[in-house]
């Protein structure tokens, strides 16, 4: 009963965009607010994407996941406050999950320069970059934000972003949590437009179980 409440749970999706691309992302799935994102639902593959790890080497996602079964955590960037809680919350299950043989991945537009200033430091437990956001439109999570909310961050909590495609519009991640296969085929997915709500730990081991 637990594991179909679990591979059916669904709720939307979010996506934020920093300052520290090299150069403008290219839109290609990016919903107008984060209720209209369309997240990868289970029984599909997530595509292949290229990211970068805390040194700034390309890494393909396939290869990484071909490896171990797989917990994806695409989270809003290190300066989000219930997206550094979520990730230290995960980390207190790592050896739960290591133990189920799952490794974890944490996805976010951070610069490899700021996920090297992050305290997690795990082999089972990586932090890559989607500074480009082509990763988080290939999982449907990418929206827009309002002018307002984006004027709110940047004087608030001193985010900068950058402009897409020469658009006047910012892009933000959603917080969202796929469990996945070697084939990166989606078991179970967990994501949800409003930023504050997160996935228990207890939840997640629950729904690691669904891959075996």
């Amino acid at each position: 009963m637990l594991k179909t409440i679990l591979k059916t749970l669904f709720v939307g999706s979010a996506l934020m965009l920093s300052s520290q691309f090299s150069q403008a992302a290219t839109i290609t799935n990016i919903s107008d607010s984060a209720e209209q994102v369309s997240p990868l639902l289970p029984g599909l593959i997530i595509p292949d994407s290229t990211l970068k790890n805390t040194e700034g080497k390309q890494v393909s996602i396939k290869d990484i996941v071909s490896k171990k079964p797989t917990i994806l955590v695409v989270y809003r960037g290190g300066w989000c406050p219930y997206c550094s809680k979520q990730l230290a919350n995960i980390q207190k299950v790592e050896q739960q999950l290591v133990a189920k043989g799952f490794q974890i991945i944490a996805v976010s537009p951070d610069s490899p320069e700021k996920l090297s200033e992050s305290t997690i430091s795990s082999a089972n437990y990586q932090l890559l970059s989607d500074d480009q956001l082509s990763f988080s439109q290939d999982l449907g999570l990418a929206f827009y934000l309002e002018d307002k909310v984006a004027e709110i961050y940047r004087n608030k909590l001193g985010v900068n972003f950058v402009t897409l495609d020469g658009e006047e519009k910012v892009a933000l991640p959603v917080p969202a949590v796929f469990v996945l296969d070697t084939q990166g085929r989606v078991h179970f997915q967990y994501a949800n437009p409003n930023y504050k709500v997160r996935l228990s730990e207890q939840l997640l081991l629950a729904a690691a179980d669904s891959v075996q």
